[in-house]
């Protein structure tokens, strides 16, 4: 909601701004152009005013003009002049001077001196201004000029009177004064100010302006250049803008005409139209605001709705349509809501399976099968697990590969799908291994269905060009019997599919503290891998005798392992475990490594042996292993002949030809290479020629019960005289009777080990041992 609001607001907020921008900027721009289109029109008015002015003076100048020549052609003026009749020339002066309304008439003598006047005061300054106007005395007409006398202005027209030689100059003026500007206002709507200035202040003044502004006006003039130009006026709230005009200049004296328009009279011609934009410009915007209202509204509820649904979508309602309808993009979001919710219900639907139900053969997986059997506990219904696991599926996959595997293992939940019963449930775990969930069954009755099982899982199957059979071990848990809880009844199904591994008819239901040996496994495995670092490990050292000689220059090294719980852990149970979990190569590294650190010790008191230790089939799969044993070598200052690896036939078997590689690098380095276990791999005796071996060893289980009618006397009879031909040494393993020694001198075996000779031993004592052994102690070992 607050969402919503907010753009809804964030809508009408630009819209209304926008609109008052331009709405400002029309109404500015007008109003801007409205001022400069007054003062344009206020100068052109004022240019027209100027012109009527002097049109004024110059119908006023002729009016004298015409006066005054007819008073210098008087005849009887002209003879009272030269008679000096200064009575007849004041009576004529004033007579023609009422005729024009003339402000004044002067006679002057031709040198500017003052002969009558009819204005009764004037000064001197005023005449010897008139007297320098007058340049020309024989001039041929009259002059027209503007002149200030005594702080007023007059408008003069001077004429020459001639008897018949000039003789004298008569002047007739008229007063420029306060009717003259109040005619010329009428005619020009304009206000003018005609000033006289004289010695640097203002003598004359006459105006039309209010009053308020004659000081504000008296002051510009007096503060600015008194050229001619528009001038503003603004004093107390009121504008008028003016024009200055000079009208005459001489020394000591200036006459200015100031022409004025009041700017705010015109502009409030120009009122109504600022109104009535400002009447527009505020009916739109409530306009726009009201449309900019409705506009957010418009896109706010979709914009809000589609917000519910996606919120809506986020809690996980996929269900409920989008009932949003519009032809706009606003509709087609909602339509794209819409493909999204089914999309994102079609994806969690199939997430859902998915995460429940394995890819390949589309059945429960681990989850779901815990899951069920959790629900079969919680109901208390007696359930059957059978966990089911393919033995030879390490060699299937190497037959047909990975899709082959597929097919075998898609068949074989159709196979196991055919067999359920309604309530029953089938699953896959991981890779090769399944479980079956048989409710309301018993011991009994869950070995009877594994059984029927294996008799059809033994069927073969075709996978492409390959009919393969597939070897599958069943482990049986029954609910409540080994178990209340779905991890602890899968767990004792598994222990009892591993046990089945090993019994010939590939079934197993639990057996009760199977858990503990599983457990103890478990801790061999995590503990295994930091058993070299933790120094936990030891080696013991058993003698080899050399029959013939009589002497033990050789020994075997074998690995104990003391676990801090568990205590001295027999080889069989944790190298089995090493080599299933990948942690042989770190014994066999630290085992190789110990062997050279004795070697070199028991060198450097005199005791030269020769020292034999079994590397992995992981091990012959490192091509650098000769490369490591060869540094130790050197590091140690231990000759390779004083090392011997023996190897099993099986571990070659797995990749000849790598193997093979591995043991001549080891060969080529000096190390002898032993075959251990003879007779129990699956080696030919081709494949004993290639390898670079210098050394059988015959496997205790033909020597132990060994006597000369016995089957193992020809086994082991003609492997001695096998190996000899081929250039091999023979040594016979598990010697524990003095019978079995006798006959293999007979045969001519060149090397026996056992208990007969001696225990493995400490290092410590080994080397005592050797101190102490003599060959006739042999006769009472046992």
């Amino acid at each position: 909601m607050k969402f919503s609001h907010s753009f809804q607001a964030r809508i009408a907020s630009v819209l209304i701004l926008l609109l008052l921008v331009v709405i400002g900027a029309l109404y500015f721009s007008v109003k801007a152009a409205t001022g400069v289109a007054v003062q344009n029109q206020l100068r052109e008015e004022l240019g027209v005013g100027g012109r009527v002015f002097e049109q004024l003076l110059e119908v006023r100048g002729r009016q004298l003009h015409d006066a005054v020549r007819v008073l210098a052609a008087d005849f009887g003026f002209k003879d009272a002049v030269a008679s000096g009749d200064a009575d007849t020339i004041r009576s004529a002066l004033g007579n023609h001077g009422a005729r024009i309304n003339a402000g004044v008439v002067m006679l002057l003598g031709l040198d500017g001196s003052l002969q009558v006047s009819t204005a009764e005061q004037i000064g001197s300054d005023s005449v010897s201004r008139l007297a320098g106007q007058m340049q020309d005395p024989a001039g041929s007409g009259p002059q027209v000029f503007l002149l200030p006398i005594d702080g007023e202005v007059f408008l003069l027209v001077e004429a020459i009177v001639s008897a018949p030689l000039p003789i004298a100059r008569v002047v007739m003026g008229f007063h420029v004064d306060e009717a003259f500007a109040n005619e010329l206002r009428e005619l020009t709507h304009l206000e003018l100010t005609l000033v006289s200035i004289e010695q640097g202040k203002p003598a004359g003044w006459i105006s039309t302006l209010p009053a308020a502004l004659h000081g504000g006006l008296r002051a510009e003039i007096m503060q600015y250049n008194l050229d001619s130009g528009s001038r503003l006026l603004e004093q107390d709230g009121q504008r008028y803008l003016g024009e200055w005009r000079t009208l005459a200049s001489g020394p000591n004296y200036k006459v200015l005409a100031l022409l004025h328009k009041s700017l705010d009279q015109a502009e409030a011609a120009f009122a109504p139209l600022d109104q009535d934009i400002l009447l527009i410009a505020l009916a739109a915007l409530f306009a726009s605001l009201l449309g900019a209202l409705l506009l957010a509204r418009n896109l706010s509820q979709p914009v809000r709705q589609l917000a519910r649904v996606a919120e809506r979508i986020g809690q996980g309602d996929y269900q409920t349509p989008i009932t949003l309808q519009r032809r706009d993009e606003l509709g087609s979001l909602a339509q794209t809501f819409q493909s999204m919710q089914e999309g994102i219900a079609e994806r969690e639907r199939q997430l859902a399976h998915n995460a429940l139900h394995d890819a390949l053969t589309g059945l429960p997986n681990r989850t779901l099968a815990v899951e069920r059997l959790g629900s079969a506990i919680t109901a208390g219904r007696p359930t059957a697990l059978l966990y089911l696991s393919v033995s030879n599926f390490r060699s299937i996959l190497e037959s047909s590969g990975a899709d082959g595997v597929d097919l075998a293992l898609q068949q074989l939940a159709r196979r196991l799908q055919a067999t359920l019963r309604p309530g029953d449930s089938l699953a896959r775990l991981v890779a090769d291994e399944m479980l079956l969930l048989l409710e309301h069954c018993d011991s009994d009755s869950a070995i009877a269905a594994a059984d029927k099982l294996q008799q059809l899982l033994i069927k073969p199957m075709h996978i492409g060009n390959l009919v393969i059979s597939l070897d599958c071990c069943i482990g049986i848990a029954v609910y409540p019997v080994h178990g209340t809880t779905p991890d602890e009844l899968l767990r004792r199904a598994a222990i009892a599919m591993q046990d089945a591994a090993h019994l010939p008819g590939r079934l197993q239901v639990y057996q009760q503290g199977r858990d503990d040996a599983h457990q103890r496994q478990i801790s061999l495995i995590r503990d295994l891998r930091h058993a070299a670092s933790n120094a936990e490990l030891l080696l013991y050292y058993q003698p080899k005798l050399d029959i013939r000689a009589g002497q033990v220059h050789e020994a075997e090294a074998l690995l104990r392992w003391n676990h801090p719980q568990y205590g001295m852990v027999s080889p069989g149970e944790f190298i089995p475990l090493a080599e299933r979990t990948g942690s042989i190569q770190i014994l066999t590294a630290w085992v190789i490594e110990e062997v050279v650190r004795q070697l070199h010790e028991w060198n450097s008191r005199g005791l030269h042996m020769q020292v034999s230790l079994n590397i992995s089939a992981e091990d012959l799969g490192s091509l650098q292993l000769a490369e490591r044993v060869a540094a130790l070598l050197a590091g140690q200052a231990v000759a390779a002949e004083q090392l011997v690896f023996e190897i099993t036939e099986s571990a070659v078997m797995q990749d000849p030809e790598r193997a093979l590689e591995v043991l001549h690098s080891l060969r080529n380095c000096g190390i002898h290479l032993s075959v251990d276990d003879f007779g129990t791999g699956y080696s030919s005796l081709a494949q004993l020629k290639r390898m670079p071996v210098q050394e059988l060893k015959i496997d205790q289980s033909f020597i132990r019960e060994l006597d000369e009618q016995s089957d193992d006397a020809v086994i082991v009879r003609s492997t001695i005289d096998m190996s000899h031909s081929l250039g091999l040494k023979v040594v016979a393993e598990g010697v524990e009777f003095q019978r079995n020694l006798d006959l293999l001198r007979l045969w001519n075996c060149d090397t026996a080990q056992g208990y007969l000779i001696s225990r493995p031993l400490p290092a410590q004592a080994f080397e005592q041992w050797m101190q102490q052994w003599q060959p006739s102690t042999l006769a009472g070992a046992h």
